[in-house]
């Protein structure tokens, strides 16, 4: 029996596959947030629009598992990717620094532009506040920083986080709090 009226799909084996446009939805919804979080994480807008990308990627071949197991699946394949990416960005620095030479970061002239639609001053000010808590939280530990962005960015769960970062509930907590203290402690003059 097939049943192709709805979002879901029965094939003739009796197993339940989801339709294209539910995961096209899902990694819609999600897209924003997880640009935000890439480039908090890597303080770079291309490499974070590629790291999700390739985690979008990635969660395509888990098309076929239960819609409420993408949250997890998507965070966790996000997270791998970014600690693969700065672990060549370390890589990368050093060997620049042994040849003698620098990376230097170039920017997107279309990002310079002025936005006509917003008070100039209250941009940079915000802008200024963005680098500083990204600057901040590539400061952190790795799971720290991790904790800090799936739980308060993203707005995660404690349950969720655990099962994204593959550790325990407890872990999560404590993660996050030393975060937190760590940057309340860097981030003082932005209060």
């Amino acid at each position: 029996m097939t049943d192709r009226s709805g979002p879901l799909a029965l094939s003739p084996e009796g197993v339940v596959a989801f339709a294209p446009s539910d995961l096209d939805g899902f990694l819609a919804g999600i897209e924003r947030r997880a640009f935000r979080m890439a480039e908090l994480a890597l303080g770079h807008r291309e490499d974070a629009l590629d790291a999700v990308q390739e985690a979008m990627m990635g969660l395509v071949r888990y098309r076929q598992r239960p819609a409420s197991e993408w949250g997890p699946l998507f965070w966790r394949i996000l997270r791998r990717e970014l600690t693969d990416r700065h672990r060549r960005q370390a890589v990368r620095r050093r060997v620049l620094s042994f040849v003698g030479r620098r990376d230097k970061e170039q920017e997107d002239p279309v990002a310079l532009l002025p936005d006509p639609s917003q008070d100039p001053a209250r941009r940079h000010a915000d802008d200024a506040a963005w680098q500083a808590l990204g600057r901040a939280l590539r400061k952190l530990p790795r799971r720290q920083r991790e904790c800090f962005l799936l739980r308060e960015l993203q707005g995660l769960s404690v349950a969720e986080t655990a099962a994204a970062m593959a550790c325990s509930d407890g872990s999560v907590k404590t993660h996050l709090s030393r975060a937190m203290a760590a940057l309340r402690e860097q981030l003082e003059d932005w209060r």
